[in-house]
């Protein structure tokens, strides 16, 4: 499915994933805390306006909701572990360690990077990634006692990737081309004007570059086209609003968030989620 990953479970692992998979390689969001770490190849991430240029040992903490998107050579090599997992899920476990401040960094960051440069502490946790994703693959449904080792093995995790963020400084990328410059400076005009009708002339004119440079720039930084970008960003603002404006009409909601017809909406948002909206806004009110 493009566009929004929509996961049924609460725990989602894959250790060293090579290449190309069931994951999406699409602009995408999830309700879920995600824990990615960058093993070996090339890749060039895109997490709402920011761009890294991932190394070995690189590992990205989102909070799900934050749009991202990686964008690999597919000629070169791709792998990567992941780890995603609904924070209701261990929250009981954290509360009775007295944890809670292990998801500090998902919730008030929503995204960062942390660059360990492949220290021991990395590669302890590349162990305990590999023994949840092994429990993972061999548990069954009601197998309460794998559940409990699998909250265990995360909360490690969550330990581990806390230890890192203490040991080596958020990284804040600088000193950037002036591509990258303009690639982020183009998304970040996209997420504050969404809501409004915008054409490549509109955001070139906005930010005194060539329509044609914006397109060409923005595609060769991120690997997908400005309007790809810009109703992914609506997307998600339509997926916010049915879940926190409950009454509000789906029709509303559509114009609000920039679409200008309701039948493109309703076909758009079924394209990308596989539900409907009134479907999706139901499920998620159930959910609460």
């Amino acid at each position: 499915m493009k566009g929004m990953i929509q996961l049924n479970e609460t725990l989602y692992v894959g250790y060293r994933i090579q290449g190309s998979s069931e994951y999406s390689f699409d602009y995408h969001s999830h309700q879920e805390y995600e824990i990615y770490f960058f093993h070996a190849g090339s890749c060039r991430y895109l997490i709402r306006n920011q761009i890294y240029d991932l190394e070995p040992g690189d590992i990205l903490l989102m909070d799900g909701l934050t749009l991202h998107k990686p964008n690999i050579n597919p000629k070169s090599e791709y792998i990567r572990s992941v780890v995603q997992f609904s924070p209701e899920w261990i929250k009981n476990v954290l509360l009775e360690m007295g944890s809670m401040y292990l998801l500090e960094i998902f919730q008030k960051l929503h995204h960062c990077l942390i660059r360990t440069n492949e220290n021991e502490e990395s590669k302890r946790l590349q162990e305990i990634i590999y023994r949840l994703d092994l429990i993972k693959k061999s548990s069954k449904l009601d197998d309460s006692l794998s559940e409990m080792e699998m909250k265990v093995l995360l909360l490690q995790i969550l330990i581990s990737v806390h230890r890192l963020g203490q040991e080596k400084p958020l990284k804040i990328p600088s000193g950037k081309v002036d591509k990258a410059n303009h690639a982020e400076n183009i998304a970040t005009y996209v997420q504050l004007n969404y809501m409004n009708k915008l054409t490549l002339l509109t955001i070139a004119e906005a930010l005194n570059l060539n329509k044609f440079y914006v397109s060409h720039v923005f595609k060769e930084m991120t690997g997908f086209t400005v309007m790809e970008y810009l109703m992914g960003c609506r997307l998600t603002q339509v997926k916010y609003s049915l879940e926190m404006e409950p009454n509000k009409s789906l029709k509303d909601i559509a114009y609000d968030c920039g679409f200008e017809s309701t039948s493109h909406f309703s076909r758009y948002f079924r394209e990308k989620v596989g539900l409907t909206a009134k479907e999706y806004r139901h499920l998620r009110l159930k959910q609460r």
